[in-house]
Formats: structure tokens, C-alpha cells, sequence
């Protein structure tokens, strides 16, 4: 007799940690239960992949979707919605919102903000203060919570810890993988003077390349001393990566598609305040030594950084315009692009988008195509050319860095545990994002 399944996917090519291949998937109870010739078998629903990559879903594991407090740039459902129409399976939400992120009712309140209404998988991370420091290991292991955030150098309110002793302060007392937002806030109020009015080149003058590799040598060297785990977000200089290489034990680093994608001062000349971010777009020299260390295995994962604002803040003249861009919904066809031009290998996407989120932050279920795993793909057609443009965009602020970007490779389908979420630029099963569940938070 032959197996009944709820969903197969038939006839794609799967790509995976066994390498990439023709094969059928076979999902039951929101779960992969096969993989290989399922030709004999029937089930209640069949997505016809042939001429598609069937890949796991992407897991964007830095965004910011400004709910509670600026849902005019964005909240929890229109941020949800960019996720699945990019391809997207799932997010992790960064704290500085209003209020942040720093307590458990804060993160309670934001998974009942979640439920029934973000269209993707979501956990959120708890903001690292100096208040809330010798909290955060019970913080941490609390359901819903992806890890602890802790901005370094220049954000809102208390979200700030600059100095050693915090830092070191935020590391004695987490256990889980500690992600920072690693720009020497010292150095960058020294350099605040060299912002030019209305002149965006001068961005990455203000917040340099030694702001960020200042912070992330005392960063990496607290850590060391404690033996704790650190993850280093939105990594931009060629001199930190070079770093970083050999600090692997207990640093993994982010990159983000913009900073592998555009260069100064080219991008600021053209976009102005839309090519505004932290830490900065920079030259190609720093962006040559980003792909030198993507190749090289350096860099674990891809974020997007997602973190709109609106037009009309951005057209300030610099430096009162905020940083910040939409990106969660591009992350997809801008990496595919680089695919295409042989920049980046298939599988190494895969690494960055899937794999690495599952190895860094303890996915329970999540970041691999494997029978057991939730049934999360992201299907993609590698030939497919369209032009990425602001009026596609489905963030809340209507616009995209990448508007005119001509890409290779398009998200056709989302799924989430074994349910079509998005097909061909369509959300056709909306609000059935879950939390993730991470392995160190099981018994929280």
C-alpha cells in the first residue's frame, strides 16, 4: 500500500546538507517525514516543483519590526507579511522598541502581539542594560526568547551598554550565545563634529571603520576572559573579519546583504538618506574583504537588518535623517543575484540563511531539511529575472534600497510547517506564525 502523505513536493531540486539533487519531500503533521523518490505515494496536497531549488526555509535572524511604539514605520503583521513575500520562514526581533524589550512582560507582550497575527515563525530578542544585567540568564531561557541584544555604541534610551564593565557585567550572567551591536560609542561621540550637514558621505566618516574594530577587539577580549559566547552583528570592515578569523572559539559574525551589495560613497551619492545605516555602507575595500571572509567560512550567518523608517525622515538632511533600512523582503533575490554572478556558492546560501541560524542559537526544530525537522522551505526559481522595485515592497515605509536592482533568482513559495504560506507574490495562508522553540529554552 502506498504512503499517504499531507503535502509532497515533488520533483525539485532539493538542496541541502547531503548537497543538491532531484528528489520528492514528503510532510506530515507540519513535519519533513521523507525525502527521496516519492513517485508511488499520494497526499491531500502536491506543490509541483520541477524547475524550482527547494531549499529550507530562510531564517532572517535580525529585524526590526518597531512594534510596540513606532508602528508608523512598521508593525508585527506588515513586517510579517515582507518575510513570506521575500521567502522567509521565520525572524528574530530585535528590542529597541517602545518600550524595549528588557523584562519578561515586555517579551510577553510581544509574543501576544505575534499570535495571530505575524504571518512567519518569530522569537524575540530581551535587550542587555546595565538595570536588567544580573536577570539575564533567567531572561534568556524564557520560551519565545532568541538570546540577548546589546548595542555598544549609539542607539535609544537605555539600550546602550558602552563601557567594559557592563559589557562584562552583561557576560558574566547569560549562558546562551550574546549578540552585540559592536560600534565604540567613545569614539563615535568624539566624531559626531564630522557629520556635514546634508552630506551623507560623511556618515562613514563620523562612525569610521577603527569605531567598529575599537569595540570588537574589547568585545572579543571580555568574552575570552569569561568564556562566553558571542555573536557580532552586521560585521562591515575587512579588518575585523580578519580578526575575527582567529578569535572563531567564541565570536560568530553576521553580514548583511547591503553591505556585501552596495559601496561608498557610490550609494550615498545615489540614495542619500535610503543608503543611511549602522555601521555604514562602506568602501570596496571593506566590502572585498567581507566576500574574502564569506568565502573563507568566516561569516556564519546573513541578516537583513530590516529597520524601516519613513520616507519623509529619511529626506532630512543629514545628520538629523535616522539609520536604518528595509531589507527582509530582498534578502532572498539580492543573495540570489550574487549566486547567479558566481559570487556565492548555492550551498553556502543555504549555510548562511539556514544552517547557521540552527548551529548558533540552538534551533530546536528549524535551519535544516531533515526528516524529523519542521517541513520550512523556501522555494526559489534560480532563472527567474525580475526588477526589485519600491512599490513590490510590502513594508509599512513603501520603499527599498534596492529599487532598479535587477535580480536573478525569485522566492516563488513560502512554506511553513508543511502549509503554503506565500505562492507567485501572494500571502495565501496568513497569520500562522508560531514561536520558534530553541533547545536551551525547552524546559523554560
Amino acid at each position: 500500500m502506498s504512503e499517504t502523505y499531507d503535502l509532497i513536493i515533488r520533483g525539485g531540486e532539493v538542496v541541502n546538507h547531503a548537497g543538491r539533487g532531484l528528489s520528492d519531500v514528503g510532510v506530515r503533521g507540519g513535519k519533513i517525514v521523507a525525502i527521496g523518490d516519492l513517485s508511488q505515494a499520494s497526499a491531500g496536497e502536491v506543490f509541483d516543483a520541477k524547475g524550482l531549488a527547494v531549499l529550507p526555509g530562510v531564517i532572517d535572524t535580525q529585524v526590526h519590526f518597531r512594534e510596540p511604539g513606532l508602528e508608523w514605520k512598521e508593525d508585527l503583521e506588515s513586517g510579517s507579511r515582507a518575510a513570506v513575500l521575500g521567502g522567509v520562514v521565520a525572524v528574530f526581533e530585535m528590542p529597541n522598541t517602545e518600550p524595549t524589550t528588557t523584562d519578561p512582560d515586555s517579551l510577553a507582550d510581544k509574543l501576544a502581539r505575534a499570535r495571530h497575527r505575524m504571518h512567519c515563525d518569530h522569537a524575540f530578542y530581551v535587550g542587555g542594560t546595565h538595570e536588567n544585567a544580573v536577570f539575564l540568564g533567567e531572561l534568556e531561557r524564557l520560551p519565545g526568547c532568541c538570546g540577548i541584544k546589546v548595542f555598544m555604541g549609539a542607539s535609544t534610551g537605555s539600550l546602550l551598554v558602552q563601557d567594559d564593565e557592563g559589557i562584562e557585567q552583561v557576560l558574566r550572567h547569560v549562558n546562551r550565545r550574546a549578540a552585540f551591536h559592536s560600534e565604540d560609542e567613545y569614539r563615535l561621540a568624539e566624531r559626531r563634529p564630522l557629520a556635514r550637514t546634508g552630506d551623507w558621505t560623511s556618515h562613514e566618516e563620523v562612525r569610521d571603520a577603527a569605531s567598529a574594530l575599537e569595540s570588537t577587539h574589547r568585545l572579543v577580549r571580555i568574552a575570552k576572559a569569561l568564556g562566553k559566547r558571542i555573536h557580532v552583528l552586521h560585521v562591515t570592515t575587512k579588518e575585523e573579519m580578519i580578526f575575527l578569523a582567529a578569535n572563531k572559539d567564541v565570536a560568530s559574525v553576521e553580514v548583511t546583504p547591503q553591505h556585501l551589495t552596495l559601496t561608498a560613497p557610490e550609494a550615498y551619492e545615489r540614495l542619500k538618506g535610503y543608503a543611511q545605516m549602522n555601521p555604514p555602507i562602506r568602501n570596496k575595500h571593506h566590502q572585498d574583504g567581507l566576500w574574502d571572509a564569506l568565502a573563507a567560512g568566516v561569516a556564519d550567518v546573513l541578516g537583513s537588518d530590516h529597520a524601516p523608517h519613513t520616507k519623509e525622515e529619511k529626506a532630512r538632511p543629514y545628520p538629523a535623517s535616522p539609520s536604518g533600512m528595509p531589507g527582509v523582503q530582498t534578502l532572498v533575490p539580492v543573495m540570489l543575484t550574487h549566486v547567479a554572478n558566481g559570487r556565492l556558492s548555492l550551498e553556502r546560501f543555504v549555510d548562511l540563511t539556514s544552517h547557521g541560524a540552527n548551529r548558533l542559537f540552538g534551533m530546536a526544530d528549524k535551519g535544516r531539511l531533515a526528516v524529523g525537522n519542521d517541513a520550512d522551505f523556501t522555494i526559489v526559481d534560480l532563472k527567474a529575472k525580475r526588477v526589485i522595485k519600491h512599490e513590490d515592497m510590502a513594508s509599512r515605509v513603501g520603499w527599498t534600497p534596492f529599487d532598479g536592482f535587477e535580480a536573478t533568482g525569485w522566492p516563488k513559495a513560502t512554506i511553513i510547517r508543511g502549509r503554503v504560506v506565500m505562492r507567485d507574490d501572494e500571502v495565501i495562508a496568513p497569520s500562522l506564525g508560531e514561536p520558534v522553540r530553541f533547545s536551551e529554552t525547552l524546559g523554560g
